[in-house]
């Protein structure tokens, strides 16, 4: 396994508090967090979104199946954490590419006693190997939940990934929904954070505005209220802002959920 390159799932998982991580991660991290505080921020709001939207899932639309690529190496509040508290039956399989701590990943796992949760390593690019090893636990002809989260970023071209998601979308059953999230090129904090992260030596992560992130649901119906900034989408809370500052604070990640029609 290559360890002299920094992973952004490993750096995230350093932020978060993990310890999954290897020392090029936590350099790396901590650059980037000195230079740009805010991007813990950032990696907290999408993980408090992941939380959220599990729930939605498993409680409003009674989801019992998850298909989680790109997500990382699983913490708390993860995926399988939230929705199995919610329905202990839930299966919930993540996708890694492999440069990860794939032993690590699977010791963290375990499904409840009706549930499974399984990690299988497969390329980004290659729906077909995903689902061939997502079928092996999930049903495919059930609805599912895909989450994508910050995999349009490492893959890059609009056309690819809109690729990926047709092929994976086609395989699931109506009632399926989509998640997706993605760090924004309309905030210039992120945009800065982009490229210090390339200059670590880990590969460009491409940023998109929140237009083009709304085209990838094309096909599907977007769940309300759309496609918005990640903090946004049906908080705890309302979002804090700074003392004394009444203007819109900035965005530095959007989100949304699309369902497959019947």
């Amino acid at each position: 396994m290559v360890t002299d390159t920094p992973h952004l799932a490993r750096i995230w998982n350093y932020w978060l508090g993990g310890e999954d991580y290897f020392p090029v991660d936590r350099q790396a991290g901590d650059r980037l967090s000195q230079a740009y505080p805010m991007v813990v921020d950032a990696a907290r709001e999408i993980q408090h979104f992941v939380t959220r939207v599990v729930t939605r899932l498993a409680g409003d639309e009674g989801i019992r199946q998850y298909l989680d690529i790109g997500g990382g190496l699983p913490m708390v509040g993860e995926t399988h954490q939230v929705a199995l508290r919610i329905a202990p039956d839930s299966k919930v399989v993540y996708v890694e590419d492999g440069r990860l701590v794939p032993g690590h990943a699977r010791e963290l796992l375990s499904g409840g006693p009706d549930g499974a949760t399984r990690y299988v390593e497969a390329s980004f690019r290659a729906p077909a190997d995903i689902l061939s090893a997502a079928s092996q636990t999930l049903d495919l002809s059930r609805p599912l939940a895909l989450l994508l989260l910050g995999v349009a970023g490492v893959l890059g071209n609009d056309q690819e990934m809109s690729y990926v998601i047709r092929q994976l979308m086609r395989a699931a059953a109506p009632g399926s929904c989509l998640v997706l999230a993605e760090g924004s090129a309309a905030s210039p904090s992120m945009a800065a954070v982009a490229g210090q992260y390339a200059e670590t030596g880990a590969k460009i992560y491409y940023l998109r505005e929140p237009q083009r992130l709304e085209q990838l649901f094309d096909g599907l119906q977007l769940v309300s209220p759309g496609v918005v900034p990640t903090r946004d989408w049906h908080p705890a809370q309302p979002p804090a802002r700074p003392d004394g500052d009444e203007g819109e604070a900035e965005a530095y990640s959007y989100c949304g959920v699309g369902r497959k029609p019947a």
